[in-house]
């Protein structure tokens, strides 16, 4: 029995993959699939829907908005944010240079594709809307989506300070507080695609504040910028001392007052913080006794606050922590622009897909 052996080569020629058959001496020119450079990243708000084309590198490279309300269904509010990205899609030349787009979305279901009963958005208030493939329909390209805080997670590891790391706990401190948990370079959905709302754990057990949840004494309630401001109209009831907190209409203060307040010396706008500082402290304890994090990263507005509001955080961690765990976890702001931050988070997503 005679048995042929074909031998191959394979080299490339410019821009082609070029096979080469020693036995015939033929070439064959097939030409390479160039990666695709870029993906879209959407931070999706209660008020804008902003969205970004975005490199590896994670540099934003074009954006276009669309308001988020102004849709009363969620055909339309799609319709609209294809037609906003058209032009800065072509402006990176084509759709044939999109990868993926990724979405970052309040109640998103990373598994599904789904944001499911936002409380915020009209169109998907008492319902559960399909986002990621009616984007995917009308595009032709690959589209994930998660929550708002897993997008910040993703991104962090990404393009941010959490870079080469493999576990680590992202705290968003914005309106609310919310969270991403990454363990051994994978982010925690648990079984439902909704794993990981630690702005949900119970603080404070009873007479806790009423959370927008619909339970009591989250963490959210307190340590988000709207429990900021709590914190500083219950201190000014309970107190008499001086502070520029006062010449204000304490029902319109914001957790920016605070800041500035706080900023200027003001001693019961630091009490604001130092009580703040040490709740997110005792929770990262907490959180350290399942995750065992390498970092926990936060950011939004309140970590303008610096170490008025990160000192009493570690302080309160590192007295409280559980031995095996003190000295270990690193504490870190973001280092990725506010501007753009929510956009390259919903954009990491765009990459592994």
């Amino acid at each position: 029995m005679q048995i042929s052996l074909v031998k191959l080569c394979y080299v490339r020629k410019n821009s082609y993959l070029c096979h080469w058959n020693f036995l015939t001496k033929d070439i064959i020119y097939m030409e390479e699939q160039q990666p695709k450079p870029y993906v879209i990243g959407l931070d999706l708000g209660g008020t804008n829907a902003v969205f970004g084309i975005v490199n590896q590198r994670g540099e934003i490279l074009a954006t276009s908005a669309i308001k988020t309300q102004a849709y009363k269904k969620v055909e339309d509010f799609v319709d609209a944010g294809v037609k906003s990205l058209q032009p800065i899609i072509e402006k990176v030349g084509g759709i044939g240079q999109i990868k993926g787009m990724g979405i970052g979305a309040p109640n998103g279901n990373f598994y599904k594709g789904t944001i499911e009963y936002a409380p915020n958005l009209s169109w998907a208030h008492e319902t559960i809307v399909p986002l990621a493939q009616m984007f995917s329909d009308h595009l032709g390209i690959s589209v994930g989506l998660t929550n708002d805080a897993n997008a910040a997670a993703v991104g962090e590891m990404q393009y941010g300070a959490a870079r080469g790391m493999k576990n680590f706990v992202m705290l968003t401190l914005g309106t609310g507080v919310g969270s991403g948990i990454v363990i051994n370079g994978q982010l925690v959905y648990g079984s439902d695609g909704f794993a990981g709302e630690l702005g949900h754990v119970t603080m404070v057990r009873e007479n806790g504040r009423t959370c927008g949840c619909g339970r009591t004494g989250c963490l959210e309630a307190y340590c988000s910028a709207t429990g900021v401001a709590r914190t500083a109209r219950e201190f000014l009831i309970e107190s008499t001392e001086d502070s520029l907190l006062r010449k204000l209409d304490s029902e319109k203060i914001t957790s920016l007052d605070v800041s500035i307040a706080a900023s200027k010396g003001d001693p019961l706008a630091c009490r604001v913080y130092e009580f703040t500082g040490k709740m997110l402290g005792d929770a990262c304890c907490d959180f350290a006794a399942f995750a065992s994090p390498e970092a926990f990263i936060f950011f939004g507005g309140l970590t303008k606050a610096g170490d008025l509001l990160m000192k009493p955080l570690e302080e309160e961690y590192n007295k409280h922590v559980m031995n095996i765990f003190r000295g270990k976890a690193k504490f870190l702001v973001s280092t990725l622009d506010d501007a753009g931050a929510a956009v390259l988070g919903a954009s990491a997503i765009g990459w592994d897909l």
